[in-house]
């Protein structure tokens, strides 16, 4: 009797522990499609990111699908631009050296490689005060982000520290609901 209480004891414990585990989490690991999405609900797959763990961090290369944007010159530079019915967002590569590697709890470098700006389509140069930064956080549904707004200016020259990514919390600011065509971002 003592044996059977203390196997149905233990039979419990294990399901409990089952119950109260946290259910699978979306893993930094492997190929995975970048989408943008837009504030009618619609989803644009723009490249893939390729994730490989690397000890205690993730390292990430991300390729961007180039026949889904146009090239536009702006301000004597060339950008992968996206048409939408009343505004042009276009990526920004990161233009200095980065650690290319994620936690996740921390996935400040990889909102870094996925800066982006938006124009009118009348706009002729590239207005870096309408920088987009997508602030992402890992669900158990893959990565999605919010669009903040950061002025691109401010990498205009090399961080005083490269391995510090310089768009902290004080450098962005709220975008209002529907203020932008895309209104996120994903990974998936």
């Amino acid at each position: 009797m003592i044996r059977q209480t203390r196997r149905a004891s233990r039979w419990v414990l294990a399901v409990l522990a089952a119950l109260a585990a946290p259910a699978s989490a979306w893993e930094l690991a492997g190929s995975k499609t970048i989408a943008l999405h837009t504030r009618e609900g619609q989803a644009l797959p723009i490249g893939s990111v390729e994730f490989r763990p690397d000890g205690d961090r993730v390292r990430f290369a991300i390729k961007l699908d180039h026949a889904r944007f146009k090239d536009y010159f702006l301000s004597m530079r060339e950008f992968k631009c996206i048409d939408g019915p009343s505004e042009t967002h276009c990526h920004v590569p990161y233009p200095y050296r980065m650690p290319s590697s994620v936690t996740a709890g921390d996935l400040a470098w990889l909102e870094h490689a996925l800066l982006f700006l938006h124009n009118t389509p009348r706009d002729y140069g590239a207005k870096l005060a309408n920088g987009v930064y997508y602030r992402l956080r890992l669900t158990n549904d893959g990565i999605v982000g919010t669009p903040q707004s950061v002025d691109l200016a401010h990498i205009g020259a090399p961080p005083s520290d490269p391995d510090v990514p310089p768009f902290g919390p004080a450098e962005r600011g709220d975008i209002g609901a529907g203020e932008r065509w895309f209104s996120g971002i994903s990974i998936r």
